[in-house]
């Protein structure tokens, strides 16, 4: 079939593949441990990676939504906000010229 409106062609199927095995591999596992202390999903990738497949070789709707879904949503995951580390100051503190602990204000 024919792409429908707005459909742009998804990555080639190598990329995908890349995507998942770079996911797979043992220093984002070790990576994504230490930053999340869970492993990474990396079943998303392989989804997508046989979805395009399937739309490379016989242009199935099927894989094209699936395909179309799941990369709206990894734009969409991308685009949240983040939540700030600490919360910003409106002015600064009331003591901000004050020495800092373990200063001696006479030098």
């Amino acid at each position: 079939g024919v792409p429908g409106p707005g459909f742009d062609p998804p990555p080639p199927p190598p990329d995908y593949w890349a995507e998942w095995t770079l996911c797979r591999s043992l220093r984002n596992l070790v990576h994504h441990y230490y930053a999340f202390g869970e492993a990474p999903a990396c079943a998303q990738w392989k989804r997508d990676f046989a979805n395009c497949q399937e739309w490379e070789e016989r242009r199935s709707p099927g894989a094209q939504q699936a395909l179309r879904d799941s990369e709206r949503a990894r734009l969409r995951a991308g685009r949240q906000p983040h939540a700030p580390v600490w919360t910003p100051r409106r002015r600064p503190p009331e003591d901000w010229h004050s020495p800092l602990p373990g200063e001696d204000a006479s030098e």
